[in-house]
């Protein structure tokens, strides 16, 4: 299940999304994130949809390898589709007495998890198709206007590229302590719920010890190369918007417009 997530890897090819600038990439995330929230409709997430699916068949990233993604969050959906089914008030469908399923309720889980599936998914396209270095110097650049009020731009661009660059390592880091932990008689599927959270613990323990040891080599490498922030800091490769980052940036801002008639309309 580790293994399944899918966020802050980054998927090597050669496709004219991977070659687009990290910002276009970026706001185009947003953007899409924003849209998510302004369709509540059918019609408002065919058109999801259609962007989502036309995105990934020009990056070449296997579909497959997007949806493996999903399953490290299916609890996740689950729970948020019974808080939804049950806890919405409406025309009731299905009376269990204790609890009431109503149409108003179905309806939102439905839509919510549709949201939460397609949040995932434009989410991992970015980082699947961008490097972490290239993360960091897309968002040190969309955050300049920042420095003017003394925000220190650079650091906070680094440290969220760190630690989505983390997730997958520590991911894979507690996937290989559970295996050891395995080999030595330990049982996660075994027994209630209550023993199931506590054969959770002495893998938290290591996970925790590894996690700090690799923060303190990270940063051991940083001063090694005498980083010291961002200040007088150039770049190797400048990032520079070119026409189809303007044909991106044009072809979102026409979906969110359409998103937008759709939520009027609707």
């Amino acid at each position: 299940m580790m293994r399944e997530i899918t966020i802050g890897q980054y998927y090597r090819a050669d496709s004219v999304i991977h070659k687009l600038d990290p910002r276009t990439k970026i706001m185009g995330t947003i953007l899409f994130i924003i849209s998510l929230f302004i369709g509540k409709s059918i019609p408002a997430y065919v058109v999801s949809v259609i962007l989502l699916a036309v995105v990934i068949k020009i990056s070449t990233v296997p579909f497959s390898y997007m949806v493996r993604g999903l399953k490290a969050v299916f609890a996740i959906l689950m729970f948020s589709l019974v808080i939804n089914m049950f806890f919405i008030p409406g025309d009731v469908i299905v009376d269990f007495g204790f609890a009431d399923i109503s149409r108003e309720g179905v309806q939102t889980a439905v839509f919510m998890a549709i949201r939460l599936v397609f949040l995932i998914l434009g989410s991992s396209m970015m980082t699947l198709t961008t490097t972490p270095n290239q993360l960091t110097d897309g968002m040190e650049k969309l955050l300049n206007p920042l420095k003017k009020i003394k925000i220190p731009v650079h650091e906070i661009a680094m440290m969220m590229s760190i630690a989505l660059r983390f997730i997958p390592i520590l991911t894979e880091e507690l996937d290989k302590i559970m295996k050891a932990q395995m080999a030595r008689g330990a049982e996660y599927d075994q027994g209630n719920l209550i023993k199931k959270i506590k054969s959770v613990v002495p893998v938290l323990v290591p996970l925790f010890i590894s996690s700090v040891r690799r923060a303190n080599d990270l940063a051991m490498a940083m001063e090694s190369r005498c980083y010291h922030g961002g200040e007088g800091r150039t770049k190797m490769k400048p990032l520079l918007y070119e026409k189809r980052d303007y044909i991106s940036y044009a072809l979102i801002l026409g979906y969110l417009a359409i998103m937008i008639a759709i939520r009027i309309r609707m």
